[in-house]
């Protein structure tokens, strides 16, 4: 979890690695199943919080070693609320 004080967001950050893109892009491991847990994860935080009133996002940052060098790739907003947890 992180902020974003350039928009006052809090942002929960799901981070990936891969050693290569051989078989896919890390991001496509945070599916819908892993999207839920996320999302209970962040409103479990958020209610520890006493439930402030704030903006949040979630990211997936991508992580590829390929020959000794790291990659990064950031994806802001990569994925909404999940269905069961929408008000």
């Amino acid at each position: 979890m992180c902020r974003d004080k350039s928009c006052d967001t809090l942002v929960f950050v799901e981070v990936k690695t891969r050693s290569s893109e051989a078989y896919g892009q890390a991001a496509e491991a945070v599916n819908m199943a892993k999207q839920r847990l996320i999302t209970r994860g962040a409103l479990a935080w958020l209610r520890l919080l006493d439930n402030p009133d704030i903006l949040s996002r979630f990211d997936v940052v991508e992580v590829y070693f390929e020959r000794e060098k790291a990659r990064f790739n950031l994806i802001r907003d990569a994925f909404p609320i999940s269905d069961p947890y929408l008000s």
